[in-house]
């Protein structure tokens, strides 16, 4: 593959940040094929303790990890630092999971030996990352990929590529070889080719539909490769009938605009009761009204920065004024404050009368409102997507709730809680287009080994008791 450079520039001021050269495929997943077998021969508590370092090393280096990745996103110094927050967690919760998923079991029979379950690693996994955690995200498949005994080979986003650099070194100074696991630098064209390479056993993959079913299709024919897949939504959040319409605007603002909706479980799509729909609405655009959008270093500290980049910026521009055209009706207008900065401020229109919704993730600040009449009407709106990640109740009573719940096509479904904020505990993926039913989180075990059932015996023991001639 032709070497080329990237560069990363920061959002909020357009300033080059970070250059490097396009790695070599073939040569790094060579390196990791040749380092995998020492990898996987490591004492599990060997892994365990070099990833509770790796841990360490993120505490220590946690200010100037959070400042780069604020840097290189855009996003508030505030957030940033609940992202390396949760980078740290990671480690405990995945040694936590793989005990309780991958666990070895054994049952004895005197007369049959002793049956025992075991898991073994994939070999070198792919991992590749998106730019709205450029840490977390990925980190959430490499660990569990790492404890499990499997060589890495990550591809940061094209975007965010300085982080990825920075989250390897902290790995490479706690122990884990630096054959272990490597940084592929590289563009889309990057990235396909190391899905694609012969030596690569499993594609962990956080980013969008796309892309994602672009690997999936890619990959449909070569079963061997373990595939998981998490990609985005066009998210619901449902507001019924609540006296508490002010906690209930809180709720809608942080699932919408939090991370400038660039979260995959961002809220896109408020669908309210028409008893209800002033009031919420109301309060909703008073709240996104008083938001402060800024640097990541401003103060006061902003609720969101800017999203990723100016072809980004353009594209959700281009989206308000689209709905706009085709039966829209703004409540509250996208502004973009300077043309060549990527800061936008947070949109919300009203899609009811539109006759074709388009059902598609718009990835930034712009929610869509639905007004309904009854509550079938709300889960008909609310299921009316191809995608299924996350969704949210905000109001009703425990009776609305179950029939939400059991109605809902998601693999999150929350009740008087945002739709974004999954927690690292629990299971984390969806259905339709937003995952392959591989959950990541707390289930990253299952895909980063796999089961193998034994039957064992000391010594060959057998008889045939029926069907030969006498000898």
């Amino acid at each position: 593959m032709a070497s080329e450079d990237i560069v990363s520039f920061e959002p909020a001021t357009g300033a080059e940040l970070w250059r490097g050269r396009a790695g070599d495929v073939d040569e790094i997943v060579a390196r990791a094929r040749r380092a995998w077998p020492a990898w996987a021969a490591q004492p599990l508590s060997t892994r365990m303790e070099l990833v509770r370092r790796f841990a360490n090393e993120v505490r220590k280096d946690a200010e100037a990890l959070a400042t780069l990745i604020a840097r290189e996103t855009g996003k508030p110094m505030w957030e940033a630092r609940t992202e390396v927050e949760s980078v740290v967690a990671k480690v405990e919760i995945s040694i936590r999971a793989y005990a309780e998923r991958t666990s070895q079991r054994k049952l004895d029979s005197a007369l049959q030996g002793t049956a025992a379950l075991r898991h073994k690693p994939h070999g070198v996994m792919a991992v590749l990352g998106p730019y709205n955690f450029p840490a977390h995200l990925p980190n959430g498949h490499i660990v569990p990929a790492l404890i499990a005994g499997n060589a890495i080979v990550f591809k940061p986003s094209e975007k965010t590529p300085a982080v990825g650099e920075a989250l390897l070194r902290c790995f490479h100074r706690a122990g884990i070889s630096a054959a272990v696991i490597q940084l592929l630098v590289g563009g889309p064209e990057g990235g396909k080719a190391l899905v694609a390479h012969d030596g690569i056993d499993g594609v962990l993959f956080t980013g969008s539909a796309h892309a994602g079913i672009a690997i999936n299709r890619k990959l449909a024919a070569n079963p061997a490769k373990i595939v998981a897949l998490e990609m985005g939504g066009n998210n619901p959040i449902v507001v019924w009938d609540t006296p508490k319409i002010h906690d209930a605007a809180i709720l809608i603002v942080q699932s919408a605009f939090t991370s400038a909706g660039q979260r995959c479980t961002a809220a896109r799509r408020l669908i309210v009761k028409d008893s209800v729909y002033e009031a919420v609405v109301t309060e909703v655009k008073r709240l996104a009204d008083r938001l402060i959008v800024g640097a990541p270093f401003d103060e006061p500290s902003p609720f969101m920065g800017p999203v990723i980049d100016n072809n980004a910026a353009d594209g959700l521009t281009e989206s308000f004024l689209y709905l706009l055209g085709h039966g829209g009706k703004a409540i509250k207008h996208m502004a973009r404050p300077q043309d060549d900065k990527p800061f936008l401020s947070p949109a919300i229109i009203d899609v009811t009368a539109m006759k074709e919704r388009p059902d598609v993730e718009l990835f930034g600040p712009l929610l869509q409102v639905i007004r309904v009449d009854d509550f079938d009407a709300a889960i008909a709106e609310a299921n009316a997507t191809r995608f299924g990640l996350s969704a949210s109740l905000i109001g009703g009573t425990p009776a609305d709730y179950n029939r939400f719940w059991a109605n809902v096509r998601a693999g999150v479904i929350n009740w008087n809680r945002p739709t974004n904020g999954a927690s690292s505990a629990a299971p984390f993926g969806g259905v339709g287009l937003s995952g392959n039913h591989r959950p990541s989180a707390y289930y990253a075990a299952d895909y980063c080994a796999y089961p193998v059932a034994s039957t064992e015996m000391d010594q060959p023991r057998a008889s045939i008791g029926v069907g030969l001639r006498e000898g």
